[in-house]
């Protein structure tokens, strides 16, 4: 069954009800054709880069003058879009709210990041490969669920807040189901996962919403189950780290240090932080490794049970 994107929202995100049950017994979110949807557009979207007047418009948010998000009436799931996420992240006009700009920066991504992190996705897919089921979280436009597909794994999900990204992901990746959703409020029933895959996400949220999705993430996936997380390296943003990046990467790090010095990203630095083995261990989730490979840092944490 296919619903419209108000109701399928409503049907997977909200709180079961009494008479719906336990939070263990949910069932999955209701299908929904995020590919063929109709998804108003914002304001950077008419604009071009060549009229002086839109350029200056769309340079806003790349200079430091951001503007909170306007997210468009009809927009699915609008209501329910957290604050945190309305802000132009990576300096982004609209942030991942936008039928043009979203797309450039699903296109553009990996090569900005000089393909490390689609190495990194696989990484994580084939760390994954074993599992009958998994999510994932953060999707953005679903490559590293692609990832999970081709690896093998059968039960593919993917999960993110912008309609725009997942319309993306759903056009290109036939094979996985697409929900839109917010991560400290995850819409599957207890351990409903074998695996899940994180890439670049948790160093986008507050504090307290990564605390929450970290509890999320423990109470979908089944005792035994692994959960990967690939993040920033905290090296290109130590205090004086510029020289110390130049004599160990050469360009590279030269690039990422000024790459994570100019990208607009909020809550990286209370991300990096965190004392990782405590803060898993709150949400019933043992740290198995933590390797840093520059500009990339990976997480293997596993649930203990069967």
């Amino acid at each position: 069954m296919v619903r419209r994107p108000d109701s399928a929202w409503s049907a997977g995100n909200a709180p079961c009800s009494d008479e719906e049950g336990p939070e263990r017994a949910r069932p999955d979110p209701l299908a929904f054709e995020w590919a063929s949807a109709e998804l108003p557009p914002t304001w950077p979207d008419p604009l071009r880069w060549w009229r002086p007047r839109d350029f200056l418009r769309l340079l806003r948010p790349v200079l430091g003058w951001r503007s909170p998000v306007e997210l468009p009436a009809g927009l699915p799931g609008r209501e329910r879009i957290p604050r945190y996420l309305q802000q132009e992240f990576h300096g982004l006009p609209s942030g991942y709210y936008s039928r043009r700009f979203t797309r450039g920066y699903a296109r553009c991504f990996d090569t900005t990041m000089l393909d490390t992190l689609r190495r990194g996705r696989e990484r994580i897919a084939h760390t994954l490969r074993s599992a009958t089921s998994a999510l994932d979280l953060g999707s953005g436009d679903g490559k590293l669920a692609a990832a999970l597909v081709r690896h093998g794994v059968p039960d593919v999900w993917a999960l993110d807040p912008s309609p725009y990204l997942l319309q993306i992901g759903a056009q290109a990746h036939s094979r996985v189901r697409f929900v839109h959703g917010v991560a400290e409020r995850l819409p599957f029933a207890d351990g409903r996962f074998d695996a899940i895959g994180v890439s670049f996400l948790f160093h986008e949220l507050p504090p307290r919403y990564a605390d929450e999705a970290i509890r999320e993430c423990a109470r979908a996936l089944r005792p035994g189950g692994r959960l990967v997380l690939c993040e920033p390296s905290p090296e290109q943003l130590a205090p004086r780290s510029f020289w110390r990046m130049v004599q160990q990467h050469g360009w590279r790090g030269l690039y990422f240090w000024s790459l994570s010095h100019l990208v607009f990203e909020p809550f990286i630095a209370g991300w990096h932080e965190r004392r990782y083995d405590e803060w898993l261990a709150t949400a019933g989730l043992t740290l198995v490794a933590d390797e840093i490979v520059f500009p990339l840092r990976f997480f293997v944490c596993a649930k203990p049970g069967a």
